[in-house]
C-alpha cells in the first residue's frame, strides 16, 4: 500500500521573536520524527536565513506579511491558496480568518485580550485588541485542532471561544539545559536577584522594583538585574525607577546568552512577577540554569512550576518582598528550590512536544480525509 505524502505548511513568521524558541525546537525535532511528508516553513523576508533545514523534505519559503494587517488577511490568504498545502500549522493565532483549508493553530496565551501596555498608543492598542478578539474566536472555531502549552490556557480558550475542550491538545514546552560556555557580566554590586525578558505592563516589573527597594532595608547590598533588550517598555520602566530615585537597579540591555546564563548561575534568586502567562518558560529556563525561582502565583504558573518555585501574590508588593526575602535569607530553602527545579525541568521535553504536535497534524489530516470521503 502506497503511503500518501502530505504537504504541510508551518507558519513560522514568529521564529525570530520572543516566542520563536517554541517554533525552532518544534522544527528541530520534527525533522527527526517525520522524514516522509513535505514541510514548507514560512518565514519573514528578514528571517530567510535564520533557520536552515537539515532534511530534504523541509524547505524554507518567504511569506512576508505583517501580523494583524490587511496584507495578512488578504495577501497571505492568496499566498496559502497558491501554495495549496494539505494542512497549515499556524504557530500563533494571527492568520487570515478567511483561510478555508485544514489548519492546526497554537494559542500560547490570551494576554492580548486581557492586558494593556502603557508604552503603546491607547487607540491603536485597543483597536488591535478588538481585532484580536474577533480573530482569536474565529480561528479557534474554524481550526481542526488547537494546541496550547498549559491546561490553564486550554480552559480559558475553551470558555472564551465557546469550543469543546476535546478540540484542544496541551503540548507542554520545555527548558532543556544547554549551557556549554558562560561569560562573566560585570555588575556594580556582587549580590543580586534578576529577571529576564520583555517588560510590558503585565510582566509586573514596576512592582518588582518596588519590592526590591523594600528589600534594601534589610539587604542594602542587594541588586536587581533586568536582562533584555531595551525596547520601549524597558526604557519606560528605567525612567520610572529613576524618577522614583530607586537604587541598585541595573538594566543590561541586550546581552549574549553566555552572559545571561552566567547571571542565572550566580543570582541569589530568579524572580518571575508576571500577572498573566500561558506557560511561563523563563522560570523553567532559570531552573535549568540552577537558579532558585520565586514566582507569581497567577494563572498557569503553579501548574507549570509545582513545588519547584516559592510563590507570592503579584498584586501585593509586601508579599512579593517577603517571599524573595525568605529565599535569599534561608540557605536550606534556597538549596531545596534548586534541587526541585532540576527535577521539575526533567519532566518537560521539547521532543515530546514535537511528537504530540506531529500527532495532531496526523489527526487533523485524518479527520479531513474522512470528511472528504
Amino acid at each position: 500500500m502506497t503511503r500518501i505524502v502530505h504537504k504541510i505548511a508551518i507558519d513560522a513568521r514568529i521564529i525570530n521573536s520572543s516566542t520563536g524558541r517554541y517554533v525552532e525546537r518544534l522544527l528541530h525535532y520534527l525533522q527527526d520524527i517525520d522524514t516522509e511528508n513535505e514541510y514548507v516553513v514560512l518565514v519573514r523576508k528578514k528571517d530567510a536565513s535564520y533557520w536552515q533545514p537539515r532534511r530534504k523534505n523541509f524547505h524554507v519559503q518567504v511569506a512576508d506579511f505583517d501580523n494583524y494587517s490587511l496584507a495578512e488577511q488578504f495577501g497571505f490568504k492568496r499566498f496559502l491558496s497558491d501554495l495549496k498545502p494539505d494542512l497549515v500549522h499556524f504557530c500563533m493565532p494571527q492568520q487570515p480568518v478567511g483561510h478555508k483549508g485544514p489548519a492546526v493553530t497554537t494559542f500560547h496565551d490570551l494576554t492580548l485580550l486581557h492586558t494593556y501596555n502603557s508604552d503603546k498608543n491607547w487607540l491603536v492598542f485597543h483597536a488591535k485588541q478588538l481585532v484580536g478578539r474577533f480573530v482569536f474566536k474565529r480561528v479557534a472555531q474554524k481550526s481542526q485542532l488547537i494546541l496550547t502549552p498549559s491546561n490553564y490556557t486550554k480552559k480559558h480558550l475553551a470558555e472564551f471561544a465557546h469550543i469543546p475542550a476535546e478540540k484542544i491538545r496541551v503540548t507542554l514546552l520545555a527548558a532543556e539545559p544547554d549551557i556549554t560556555t558562560t561569560e562573566p557580566y560585570e555588575l556594580p554590586f556582587k549580590r543580586f536577584i534578576m529577571y529576564v525578558g520583555q517588560q510590558p505592563d503585565y510582566k509586573n516589573i514596576r512592582r518588582l522594583g518596588d519590592a526590591h527597594q523594600k528589600l534594601l532595608e534589610t539587604h542594602p547590598d542587594l541588586g536587581l538585574v533586568l536582562v533584555g533588550k531595551k525596547a520601549e517598555d524597558a526604557l519606560a520602566n528605567e525612567v520610572y525607577f529613576k524618577k522614583k530615585g530607586y537604587e541598585n537597579i541595573h538594566f543590561t540591555g541586550f546581552i549574549p546568552d553566555s552572559q545571561r546564563d552566567w547571571l542565572m548561575q550566580h543570582t541569589a534568586a530568579y524572580i518571575f512577577p508576571s500577572l498573566m502567562e500561558g506557560f511561563g518558560l523563563p522560570g523553567l529556563e532559570a531552573m535549568a540554569a540552577g537558579a532558585p525561582v520565586v514566582s507569581s502565583n497567577a494563572t498557569c504558573l503553579p501548574e507549570i512550576y509545582g513545588d519547584a518555585a516559592h510563590y507570592f501574590n503579584p498584586s501585593d508588593t509586601d508579599d512579593m518582598a517577603n517571599a524573595i526575602n525568605q529565599v535569599i535569607s534561608d540557605g536550606k530553602l534556597r538549596s531545596e528550590l534548586i534541587a526541585r527545579g532540576e527535577r521539575k525541568v526533567a519532566e518537560y521535553s521539547w521532543r515530546r512536544m514535537a511528537e504530540q504536535t506531529h500527532a495532531a497534524y496526523m489527526e487533523a489530516l485524518g479527520s479531513t480525509s474522512s470528511s472528504e470521503r
